[in-house]
């Protein structure tokens, strides 16, 4: 293995899409632009320097309003990192960026398939995630 990690496997743990009635549909469909795309990633070790990676991308909407939509998608990708990775600080660099890297094009795609077979065909998430600027805004 001469990359720092390899991915073993990933799949969808959860995907939610929450709209409680037609008016709220309605009323989201006009409003949705103001929703916020909100990420959070976890990571649990497994044994033989293997962990799970849990990134949970939530579409939602943060202002007062009674009538929401929720979407919710937790991707799940079990790595398995190099003998050689010691580092606490280069592990957290493998997890929240490098990994994410990885496999955010195909987690937007599915979160994206979700919103528009929600009923919102023409959502796109125009700023693309920048997980190394993340990263050190977190550590600096």
């Amino acid at each position: 293995m001469t990359e720092k990690f390899k991915i073993l496997g990933n799949y969808i743990r959860d995907l939610s899409s929450e709209t409680p009635d037609i008016e709220t549909y309605l009323y989201v469909k006009d409003y949705i632009s103001k929703y916020q795309l909100n990420i959070d990633i976890t990571s649990k070790p497994l044994k033989n320097k293997m962990i799970e990676v849990s990134t949970t991308l939530k579409f939602d909407d943060k202002t007062e309003s009674k009538k929401k939509s929720y979407f919710e998608i937790i991707f799940v990708t079990i790595i398995k990192i190099n003998e050689e990775i010691t580092e606490k600080k280069e592990l957290e660099k493998i997890i929240l960026c490098d990994v994410q890297n990885k496999i955010y094009p195909n987690l937007e795609k599915s979160f994206l398939n979700l919103l528009h077979n929600s009923g919102y065909p023409n959502i796109k998430f125009e700023k693309k995630i920048d997980f190394e600027n993340l990263y050190n805004q977190r550590f600096n």
